[in-house]
């Protein structure tokens, strides 16, 4: 029999790889989480932010299946928000600031509790045998025997740090790159791209003029978890600044020292997050932009701008952040910074984020061309159930996270960092962040993802909502009408809302139920040898589309950038044509 160090290696211990090996653990495997460092563990590199548009369903689903984000969340939580609470249900979402030093000793209590083995040391290469994955080997020489691995490398691979003209190896500040494994996996045959994210400026809270900047308070109560919150904290304010046109002019003449103009950064960044050059350039009419200054920790006196991230030179930063009101005698504790690194194209992976090409190697995170700890985290929840032997299968109507794995593996990420939104979505009235246990807590305890405590609240809650459904009345469908009114405040909140939800979307659900089951027809139309020259009615752009694309299904089809209803039709037909006619 051959010998293992472990099941299931995990490389990498940022979001995506403390929920891969979480996962695999809580599924009764052996794991070992190898990390360049201990001490950063589930540490929140940028932003220490968790949640916001779609990515708080993310984290609600991650908690349904069983994974800890959610629960590390919000006992490090020093603010909470809940935004577009005047907008429908479907596209509501929460957002907490959490503390930034005490959110990675949370997760590495997490690892701990479920017997996850934590390994310092880097991955330079692969062992195979036989064809497949045999294990992994460290820059030390030493072997860590296993038949699958989870690669969450993030930003490492072959990283490179800018800020202005200097240019130093590393992922991020203070740590090194990840070289030899970005080489040894273009030799294993994986296509590798170029990327970039960045950071901005942290700056001293003593030095901040608070009193001339706008307060953004805390919205009281709020959690991502469905269980219990075992601590809380105090809480703390985000504050509004604002960008003047002496921060543009100071921008616009420093950008040929910027590497993001100057050609030193050839990957692209995220183009619903830049930097504050690029907005300054794409944006020339507008006379300011709006920042958060966001505290990082109830003992840190570091403050993070977030709207700034840059990779202008020191003194140019330093230049801009005087000129906004308030910070005119800030101090910068860490200047912000460029990150340019190899990213894996995803699609080369199959719906398991496994690589085909070597059996038992799986990839999730960032080095799958994503942005955010919330995707990052997703992702490793999910290749950490299959490496461990469990098909986790979460289809585009079922999950946010299904909707981002099929768009990862389906269309890869066009260039630039991949980010969750509601119009991802096209089931998002379904995929709300309050039901996220009810779409997929079933499952995840029919896997052996969730058990014990877990499954016994949900049941006792489900349980609720039947008997609340059953005495609701009927005036609880006027819009004005609330729970509290209809049943009282003995209820327990969760159960009584799902209730009222229930009832007044009721005709919205039924109508998304019938375009769910449509949609579900269509994943299951095969596309298998059917002649694309051959089918009427299809111009040559889309013909090059799904030529280039290659989906698998007639639902696959419908997401190709650029084919339309119409065209979607035509291959409908197309395939009635073919069918072989019934016998009468």
């Amino acid at each position: 029999m051959e010998q293992r160090d472990c099941d299931v290696v995990v490389v990498g211990a940022g979001h995506a790889g403390c929920e891969a090996a979480l996962a695999a653990a809580r599924l009764g495997r052996r794991v070992r989480l190898v990390t360049l460092s201990r001490d950063q563990v589930g540490r929140l590199s940028c932003n220490p932010a968790v949640g916001g548009l779609a990515k708080g369903a993310l984290v609600r689903e991650i908690d349904a299946l069983g994974g800890a984000m959610a629960r590390v969340a919000d006992d490090c939580t020093i603010q909470f928000r809940r935004l577009n609470t005047r907008k429908g249900l479907a596209v509501q979402a929460s957002r907490a600031q959490v503390d930034i030093d005490r959110y990675p000793a949370r997760m590495a209590e997490e690892l701990a509790r479920a017997g996850v083995a934590v390994v310092e040391g880097e991955v330079a290469d692969c062992v195979v045998e036989g064809g497949a994955l045999a294990g992994v080997l460290l820059a030390s020489g030493e072997q860590i025997r296993a038949p699958r691995a989870v690669l969450t490398t993030g930003t490492f691979l072959g990283a490179v740090m800018h800020c202005g003209e200097d240019q130093v190896p590393g992922g991020r500040v203070g740590e090194s790159a990840a070289r030899q494994l970005a080489s040894r996996l273009a030799g294993l045959g994986l296509r590798l791209g170029r990327l970039k994210t960045g950071t901005p400026p942290r700056l001293r809270a003593g030095s901040v003029d608070w009193d001339r900047l706008a307060v953004q308070p805390d919205a009281g109560e709020g959690q991502f978890s469905f269980g219990p919150r075992s601590r809380s904290l105090p809480r703390r304010d985000c504050h509004v600044a604002y960008t003047s046109p002496e921060t543009h002019a100071i921008i616009r003449g420093a950008l040929h020292r910027s590497p993001l103009f100057s050609g030193a950064i050839e990957g692209r960044g995220p183009r619903y997050c830049p930097s504050i050059e690029d907005k300054v350039v794409r944006f020339p009419e507008k006379e300011r932009h709006q920042l958060f200054l966001e505290p990082e920790g109830l003992q840190s006196d570091r403050v993070y701008v977030n709207g700034t991230g840059t990779s202008l030179p020191r003194d140019v930063q330093l230049a801009f952040v005087h000129s906004i009101e308030g910070l005119e005698q800030a101090e910068i504790l860490q200047f912000g910074y460029a990150v340019e690194y190899d990213y894996v194209d995803p699609t080369q992976l199959d719906h398991r984020l496994a690589f085909p090409g070597l059996p038992g190697l799986f990839f999730a995170g960032q080095v799958n061309g994503t942005s955010g700890y919330e995707e990052a985290a997703a992702q490793g929840l999910v290749a950490g159930a299959h490496a461990a032997g469990v098909d986790l299968c979460l289809s585009r109507q079922d999950a946010y996270i299904g909707v981002l794995v099929d768009d990862l593996v389906s269309r890869g990420v066009g260039g630039e960092p991949y980010r969750m939104f509601p119009s991802r979505a096209e089931h998002r009235l379904h995929l709300r962040e309050d039901n996220a246990d009810r779409r997929l807590a079933p499952q995840a305890h029919a896997l052996g993802l969730v058990a014990g405590e877990a499954w016994a609240r949900y049941r006792a809650k489900e349980a609720e909502i039947a008997a609340l459904a059953a005495r609701a009345p009927a005036w609880l469908r006027r819009p004005e009408a609330t729970w509290r009114q209809a049943f009282g405040d003995a209820a327990h909140a969760e159960a009584a809302e799902q209730v009222e939800i229930d009832m007044k979307y009721a005709g919205y659900i039924a109508r998304e139920a019938v375009r769910m089951a449509q949609s579900r027809q269509h994943e299951g139309v095969s596309l298998a040898g059917l002649d694309l020259g051959a089918v009427h009615g299809l111009s040559t752009e889309v013909r090059e589309r799904l030529a280039r694309s290659r989906p698998g299904t007639l639902g696959a089809a419908a997401r190709v950038p650029g084919v339309t209803p119409a065209a979607i039709n035509a291959l409908t037909m197309a395939l009635v044509r073919r069918a072989p006619e019934r016998p009468g």
